[in-house]
């Protein structure tokens, strides 16, 4: 590799983690010092940080106002999962999947619930036809694919008369892409997402139709304590405000605050929306410039601008997964760039979040670093051959 040049900068932070995700760029252990540890979540003090925490998601998000937020266990798959197990079965279902998450939703559906559900699948890198489904069932699917790189491009062909409800995974996607409120039912995602909080807790939002199944449909099967959100056939609405199913963490708590109020700060959801693109537009010349590098995404309407996804394409490589892992392996061992490497069950390649809490000044430093790790990886490979 003595013929290769080393890049002479090195990203500030190299976390590029696509969950638990990079934390805002203001961070320290100090900014959680009001949290009222050795508390009970339900006195005056933390009741009031979990109202506020619902409130701040609502006034950042936009979030409708006769739409329900609540905090809830388990972190995004907890939410989904909450909603899946206490909403469906009331009709037909449209389970839709074009990576891990949306299969495992599947999973769910058709082996778990035995709903009567229509599949509809993806290869990883495309993304099914949202046109084609029937709305007058419940529709279950990701709007950004964490694993895939894929996300849906817009709401327009959901219609507004639909007579079933719109369940969406949105973890990668909440505060960093415009969501259509008006065309989604259900909405869950976790805060160590986008905005780079502490893990296990979710976050579930639901429309005044979702409230309606819930208030007017009681499930087949029997609802664990963590998965039940209606008493005496309504709405159990201390969960909306922050009565919590179980025991938040108080700590992780503040840390989503501390977010929310950073979020603020860069201006809002537009600004945290402008933060992820103009870090995607980094990858984005990066990709364009180089011919063996290319996204996984193939369709450049669905290619997600936060867990941006990428494979590499040279007939030099002779084992790609092999390849693609060595690649990373090389990023991490000099410090440049941590947790980098293709979701396990993802076509082999590259993962770099690009979410808002990252600096576009350390996505510019780490794409040299990147082009140097491909050719001293080849140089490797054909010195071993």
């Amino acid at each position: 590799m003595s013929d290769l040049t080393t890049p002479a900068a090195r990203p500030a932070n190299p976390r590029f983690s696509s969950g638990p995700c990079a934390k805002p760029p203001v961070f320290t252990l100090d900014s959680l010092a009001d949290a009222p540890l050795g508390r009970s979540h339900r006195a005056a003090a933390g009741k009031s940080k979990l109202k506020q925490a619902i409130e701040e998601t609502r006034e950042i998000l936009g979030v409708p106002a006769d739409y329900r937020i609540g905090i809830v266990p388990g972190s995004d798959t907890g939410a989904y999962e909450m909603a899946m197990w206490s909403m469906l079965g009331e009709r037909p279902v449209e389970m839709v999947a074009w990576e891990s998450f949306g299969a495992g939703w599947v999973t769910d559906a058709v082996k778990q619930l035995k709903l009567d559900a229509r599949v509809h699948e993806a290869d990883y890198g495309q993304i099914t036809d949202m046109a084609s489904l029937d709305y007058d069932r419940d529709v279950c699917f990701t709007w950004n694919g964490t694993t895939s790189g894929v996300r849906v491009p817009s709401g327009d062909v959901i219609p507004a008369d639909r007579q079933g409800l719109t369940l969406c995974d949105a973890t990668s996607a909440a505060f960093a892409m415009e969501l259509p409120w008006d065309k989604l039912d259900v909405v869950t995602f976790s805060w160590q997402k986008v905005l780079g909080g502490e893990a296990a807790h979710g976050m579930l939002i639901l429309s005044p139709r979702a409230v309606e199944r819930l208030e007017n449909y009681t499930p087949a099967w029997p609802l664990p304590k963590v998965f039940r959100l209606t008493k005496g056939g309504k709405l159990n609405e201390g969960i909306f405000e922050g009565a919590t199913i179980n025991t938040p963490s108080m700590l992780c708590v503040e840390d989503y605050l501390q977010a929310l109020d950073w979020a603020k700060k860069v201006g809002g959801l537009k600004g945290l929306i402008d933060r992820a693109e103009k870090n995607f537009a980094v990858v984005d010349r990066f990709v364009a410039a180089h011919d063996w590098i290319e996204f996984l995404a193939e369709t450049p309407e669905t290619r997600s601008t936060t867990s941006v996804c990428l494979k590499f394409d040279d007939d030099r490589i002779a084992e790609p997964d092999a390849f693609a892992k060595a690649v990373q392996k090389r990023l991490e061992k000099e410090g440049v760039a941590y947790d980098v490497g293709a979701y396990r069950d993802a076509p082999a390649g590259l993962r770099i979040w690009c979410g808002g809490t990252v600096e576009a000044a350390d996505l510019e430093a780490l794409m040299p670093w990147i082009e140097w790790a491909f050719h001293a990886e080849l140089e490797a490979q054909a010195k071993a051959a």
